[in-house]
């Protein structure tokens, strides 16, 4: 056979175009099915393993793996390129001059590249291997329905992209075909409204409006204010007033003060402290509004400062993990709460678990974002440790100073992916947060926490989220903290940065997730462990 370029599509129905002419494909389903593990898996396997997932025994597997593989042969091989690779023990594809639309997909929702991604989004919404179902070998229907929930995954992400730009007309496709993978994605359904509203189309505006309300409402997932208002009456009236926040203080019992603030109405949603925190200074920071935005839609959200920081005693004698677990006994007590959700995040996950293991009765669900078990010190990682040493030590010589340099190093660990708004906000906001030596206290008491021993008495549903590329707490530490947790969810987050930011297609998915868990009928512990990565 003449050398040509191949383009080989497992997205929607298994395709292979020599020079863009589709080329006939065998009638045997399994021989498909072959090709399309082999492409889409892109390494060697034995032969064994591929006679054992496409054919019994009767079937004399090793002849029908030779009859599919010399088809394959035909199909793929030519004069001058031989890319089945088969010996007495291993097959693979050779996909170097092959064209696969897989392998552009997963470039694509991680690397945004606009020569090629709308052709992408042309086939967003069709599934992997569409129609290649082979009901008897059930090891070839595991794999493959998880392949498309990742092909699902990844279209969901590209879409998320593309939805950003564009005219409205051009956003709104977008949005309808995201909706479409992903009907309980509420800001793509709100997106998708007000598109459709900019390019004047405001009847089937309000019809998309009313069938979103009626998705949610038949999944019982709580509808968002945001839905609840009709087309005809966005933009037009005043608007709500917006939410106050009451700052208020209490005592620990070390006589310490703790300023803490409730916003918002429904049920109570404690968040916990972390690095660094000021209720006040927060509420109009481009890195925690969005957050604050998003809790008190649906919540009344309790937040306090730290001791050390804030706007709660920064001189304090006892600066330690037992003090931080007292102080989140002595706000909730002061704010007369009997149940509530619980909110971590970063070192407020540690504080979170010893809370729930301590008052389980109080503590309805638990979400815990971006956490680990061991703190830097514990966890000993030689390159780690001597990095988070030199950070204490510039923070004893420049935290104080006007100029942010030295600020600066902690808000690019922390959001690598910040704008320069959002950078100099997160710099102001440690200079106001806390003092030079209270900034080192903190840092060497977080990395001495461990609740290795609290974390599998965990009994409280709990949801854990962590960003994949986190500089500040490796993503492995919170994966292996949701392992340790009975029955905890995991869900990672596409994102570099610590705290998601909302311009980060990530921060939609986590909205999702959290809505939906915190949705949830509560129930007792679940036994055994379940962890879930997205």
């Amino acid at each position: 056979m003449k050398a040509g370029s191949l383009e080989l599509r497992l997205i929607g129905e298994v395709t292979l175009l020599r020079d863009g002419s589709p080329c006939p494909l065998p009638p045997s389903r399994k021989t498909r099915a072959l090709l399309a593990y082999l492409a889409a898996t892109a390494r060697p396997h034995r032969r064994e393993h591929l006679c054992g997932l496409f054919w019994d025994v009767p079937d004399d597997p090793k002849g029908a793996l030779r009859w599919s593989l010399s088809k394959l042969r035909q199909l793929l091989d030519d004069d001058e390129r031989k890319r089945l690779v088969a010996d007495h023990e291993h097959v693979a594809i050779d996909l170097e001059d092959v064209e696969l639309d897989l392998a552009r997909l997963r470039t694509h929702a991680e690397h945004e590249d606009e020569g090629s991604v709308r052709l992408l989004e042309e086939r967003c919404g069709e599934i992997f291997c569409d129609g290649l179902d082979l009901p008897r070998c059930e090891g070839f229907e595991r794999w493959c329905a998880a392949e498309r929930e990742n092909v699902r995954q990844l279209q969901i992400t590209l879409l998320r992209r593309l939805a950003d730009g564009g005219d409205a007309a051009a956003r709104a496709a977008t949005l309808r075909r995201l909706v479409e993978l992903d009907p309980f994605d509420e800001m793509a359904r709100l997106g998708l409204i007000d598109a459709l509203a900019e390019s004047g189309r405001r009847g089937e505006s309000e019809e998309q409006r009313q069938i979103a309300v009626a998705a949610l409402e038949a999944a019982a997932v709580p509808v968002p204010a945001g839905l609840l208002r009709p087309v005809a009456q966005r933009g037009a009236g005043p608007e709500p007033p917006p939410l106050v926040q009451h700052i208020r203080f209490c005592t620990a019992p070390d006589g310490t003060g703790i300023a803490y603030a409730c916003i918002g109405d429904g049920p109570p949603l404690v968040k916990t402290a972390n690095w660094l925190n000021h209720i006040e200074y927060e509420w109009e920071s481009p890195i925690w509004r969005h957050w604050l935005r998003e809790l008190t839609r649906e919540h009344s959200l309790l937040r306090y400062d730290e001791r050390g920081n804030g706007l709660s005693d920064w001189k304090v004698k006892d600066l330690s993990f037992e003090a931080f677990v007292s102080d989140l006994e002595s706000v909730v007590d002061a704010a007369g709460l009997d149940r509530f959700d619980l909110l971590g995040i970063s070192q407020g996950c540690a504080v979170s678990i010893a809370y729930a293991v301590r008052h389980p009765e109080r503590v309805k669900r638990m979400v815990l974002v971006g956490g680990y078990t061991m703190g830097w010190s514990v966890r000993g990682d030689p390159e780690e440790i001597a990095r988070r040493e030199a950070m204490i030590t510039l923070t004893r010589t420049g935290w104080g100073q006007d100029n942010p340099a030295f600020r600066q190093m902690f808000t690019t660990l922390y959001f690598p992916g910040a704008t320069v708004e959002q950078a100099d906000w997160f710099n102001e906001l440690q200079r106001v947060s806390a003092s030079p030596e209270g900034a080192q206290r903190l840092q060497r008491v977080l990395g001495e926490i461990d609740v290795r021993d609290l974390v599998p008495k965990v009994a409280v549903p709990t949801l854990v989220m962590h960003s994949r590329r986190d500089s500040v707490v490796p993503f492995s530490a919170g994966r292996a903290m949701a392992a340790m947790i009975p029955g905890a969810r995991f869900v990672g987050l596409d994102s570099g940065n610590h705290l998601v930011l909302e311009s980060e297609p990530a921060w939609p998915m986590l909205l999702r997730h959290l809505r939906e868990f915190l949705a949830e009928p509560v129930a007792g512990p679940v036994p055994g462990t379940t962890v879930r990565t997205e």
